[in-house]
């Protein structure tokens, strides 16, 4: 990978995927707030002609960098939706996600909660990128739900929205707990509490 600013005409020399991937590691460890243009850049191996070249400005380098981290971390917890039951499912979304905010391949936590939950006004657009991203994920764990509803695969009368927003809520709260230093043995217990709290079962 090089550092070096791309001329006129020439082909960049750094892999794009690969650079996001870093540069969505320092706004995880850091919010959009706490990284630093020279963090950034350092941890991406460029330079800063580079970074305006390519990536445009700080905050379009966060857009992509935040839609790499949905295509790559998110999608494997949306995967687990997949399951053949309700029940099965929400175990799964919840027991990969626990796996995921405490893997030791990335910073502890979740980008999109991290990210900038509070940002200044002239960044309020970040705080939006990410409740859009976290809204998604829940509209696809609602439309799981609202199959399952459909299949009477859940008790008569479920709100399926509420339901896909305690899922939600857990997941979140797992998020700021692992950031912390929570175990995933710490999470997965709360999960065990939670689906006997669920009882969906039939």
């Amino acid at each position: 990978m090089s550092s070096e600013t791309p001329s006129i005409g020439r082909p960049r020399a750094f892999d794009e995927e690969t650079v996001l991937d870093l540069a969505a590691e320092v706004f995880w460890r850091h919010g959009y707030e706490g990284a630093s243009l020279s963090a950034l850049t350092s941890a991406m191996g460029i330079n800063r002609p580079s970074l305006y070249a390519t990536f445009g400005s700080k905050e379009q380098l966060f857009q992509r960098a935040f839609a790499r981290y949905h295509e790559t971390q998110v999608a494997r917890a949306r995967a687990a939706l997949e399951q053949p039951t309700a029940y099965a499912a929400i175990e799964a979304f919840l027991r990969s996600s626990a796996h995921g905010l405490t893997a030791t391949d990335h910073p502890a936590g979740c980008l999109s909660i991290q990210g900038g939950l509070a940002c200044s006004p002239e960044n309020a657009r970040v705080s939006k990128i990410l409740a859009a991203g976290r809204a998604a994920t829940e509209t696809a764990v609602e439309e799981r739900l609202s199959r399952a509803a459909k299949e009477g695969d859940l008790p008569d009368g479920m709100d399926t929205r509420a339901l896909a927003r305690f899922v939600m809520a857990l997941t979140e709260g797992h998020a700021v707990h692992a950031a912390a230093g929570a175990s995933c043995d710490d999470l997965q217990a709360s999960v065990d509490i939670a689906l006997r709290a669920l009882a969906l079962r039939t």
